[in-house]
């Protein structure tokens, strides 16, 4: 088990070229981003990096965006990047802190616990100057990832609607401000504004320095403490799609507090399902 889930861009260059280690490109741009996420991949990367692509990682039939694939899809998909149980792993993306811990989340709940999120991310890495490459690697196939599902990271609709009516589970949503209060509109049609009545705010962003790495555990500690999460109940996160409630699952993870459970379909189910309570304003 590894102790913190976070590694240095520092760190990282050291370990380039080690054969146990994998590094990937998980960069996720959202609908209204005109990048496209394999593009700045070919276009610039840590050396020796595959792309690890979030949307393939994914269940392809359901509407909703990047939900969690089946436990057969994923140990292919796994299997074909060259991962084995032996393997370790290091997710960066483009953005800074962003998709990455989507990947790092989504391999721990299939039972691979070797993964770390590049801290910063490549815009850390390419300040500091550390060496990038073009083009496009390819992987060395394994055969399919031996899967050990971890149902007690993920829950679905029902879940968080039975932790909001218990009262015992805190609920996290990870989306900025003006979204979650419905003041900005989503940016995918046909859902709602506004948030899941019982839940609390947290902006991803809120958690990262003006660097783009995350606050150190002390300070995470506090935010979550000024939220009432004190390890002692139940935590879900949220957040527009499943990307960035992930961030805030790091985040408890580096401040030394239990793991808590991401909502997949997150705001973009609850939105447009016509069975949920949208709740507008403040918590």
């Amino acid at each position: 088990m590894i102790a913190s889930p976070l590694v240095t861009a520092t760190w990282l260059q050291e370990q380039l070229g080690r054969p146990d280690l994998l590094i990937l490109d998980a960069s996720l741009y959202l609908p209204n981003e005109p990048q496209i996420a394999d593009e700045t991949y070919r276009q610039q990367h840590i050396p020796g990096a595959l792309r690890f692509d979030i949307e393939h990682f994914s269940d392809p039939d359901t509407p909703l965006p990047h939900m969690v694939p089946s436990a057969g899809r994923f140990a292919r998909l796994a299997g074909e990047l060259g991962v084995t149980p032996e393997t370790t792993l290091v997710v960066y993306d483009q953005k800074g802190l962003f998709s990455a811990a989507r990947a790092w989340w989504l391999f721990r709940l299939f039972g691979h616990d070797q993964v770390m999120v590049l801290d910063g991310g490549l815009p850390l890495w390419r300040e500091q100057g550390l060496p990038l490459e073009a083009g496009e690697n390819q992987p060395s196939p394994q055969p399919p990832y031996p899967v050990i599902f971890n149902n007690r990271l993920l829950c679905g609709l029902g879940d968080v609607q039975t932790a909001l009516s218990l009262g015992q589970t805190q609920v996290l949503d990870a989306r900025g401000a003006k979204r979650f209060i419905g003041e900005t509109p989503e940016p995918r049609p046909g859902v709602a504004s506004g948030h899941m009545p019982g839940s609390q705010n947290l902006p991803y962003d809120s958690l990262l320095t003006a660097a783009g790495t995350l606050l150190p555990p002390q300070e995470l500690r506090q935010r979550f403490q000024a939220l009432g999460i004190d390890g002692l109940h139940p935590v879900i996160t949220s957040c527009g799609s499943g990307v960035t409630a992930a961030v805030l699952l790091l985040a408890l993870s580096v401040a030394g507090l239990p793991d808590g459970r991401l909502y997949d379909g997150s705001w973009s189910e609850w939105g447009q399902h016509p069975a949920t309570t949208k709740a507008l304003g403040p918590a």
